[in-house]
């Protein structure tokens, strides 16, 4: 009688550490898409996390070599290289194409991903900067025109005189979604991943949701609002994340293709939904449309809620957001 008791105490013993052991803690960064992503899971285990994590930075780096458009031999930077002649798009591709064919039109042509002439007018990535003459930028702009990108089947090509495509505005919130998707393939059941600009969370923390701030556009240094995720995506596009100075004024990347200059009534625009791919067709699409076109279509999307930040600093949310920072 007395042994059976003291296996079933010992037995007892192991069941509850095995079911009280606590989630640790594990992060891990690399360098991928010309930015530092971070992922932070906790998980019981650490060496399964991190043979997960790095099986969700393999996947950023495959989708990073094979549509980045600033990735040497990559289908995109295949298709740059040969505009007339196309590339043929896979599924996956299909599907990345068809979002921004969407988006495309839900903005009136103002999110244009052929933008990337006036994107070097104004000196993005360079030194010698100086301020475009409104002939210059008219010129620039009969470059610009994604109706002028061609889709027949699973063939894209450009029409003249069209001859770049940048998938900045979109790719990194895709390989953020597809990390998050292979965690969970993992078993991982709470991680966030970071590119800065597009975020992914996976459940919970052990503790609660995760807790996220929202710069200043104004001091980057502050924090304007915390929001609390739980399985939700973010992105964020702010007029403080890539500018070029001229003669004391900033210039900030986010430029309308019907004026040729940067958006001004906006300074910040953070979308929360479903993957981070929408979040960052999302945040950009929202920061060149009206404000009242903006607030319209959200309210009328479930799930899809924003946080903007105008011209003069006012903040503006959409009914749902005030959720996220109970």
């Amino acid at each position: 009688m007395l042994k059976k008791i003291l296996v079933l105490t010992i037995l007892v013993i192991l069941l509850t550490a095995c079911k009280t052991k606590e989630k640790e803690r594990i992060d891990e960064e690399k360098f991928l898409f010309g930015t530092y992503i971070k992922i932070t899971t906790y998980h019981e285990h650490r060496g399964e996390a991190r043979e997960a994590m790095e099986k969700a930075f393999d996947e950023i780096e495959r989708i990073d070599k094979k549509f980045n458009s600033h990735w040497n031999n990559s289908i995109i930077d295949k298709l740059n290289k040969n505009p007339r002649v196309g590339v043929k798009l896979d599924a996956e591709g299909q599907m990345l194409f068809d979002e921004v064919d969407r988006i495309y039109k839900l903005t009136e042509g103002k999110f244009d991903i052929t933008v990337e002439p006036l994107m070097n007018l104004w000196g993005f990535g360079r030194e010698d900067v100086k301020l475009p003459t409104r002939a210059e930028l008219d010129e620039t702009m009969e470059k610009i025109d994604y109706r002028r990108v061609v889709r027949e089947g699973d063939h894209i090509s450009m029409e003249e005189p069209l001859n770049e495509i940048d998938t900045g505005a979109f790719l990194k919130g895709y390989a953020t979604a597809r990390a998050k998707v292979i965690l969970a393939e993992e078993g991982i059941e709470s991680a966030f991943i970071t590119t800065i600009s597009s975020m992914e969370t996976l459940g919970p923390k052990p503790d609660g949701p995760w807790r996220i701030g929202i710069q200043d556009p104004s001091n980057p240094r502050e924090i304007l609002e915390i929001v609390n995720l739980d399985g939700q995506a973010m992105g964020i596009s702010g007029d403080y994340q890539t500018f070029v100075e001229i003669e004391g004024k900033r210039y900030h990347h986010i430029i309308d293709p019907t004026t040729g200059y940067p958006v001004t009534d906006k300074k910040l625009v953070a979308v929360i939904c479903k993957d981070a791919l929408l979040g960052d067709l999302y945040s950009t699409a929202f920061f060149v449309m009206e404000l009242e076109d903006v607030m319209e279509y959200v309210e009328a999307n479930e799930g899809l809620d924003v946080f903007i930040v105008d011209e003069d600093s006012k903040i503006i949310t959409s009914s749902g957001f005030e959720k996220y920072i109970r």
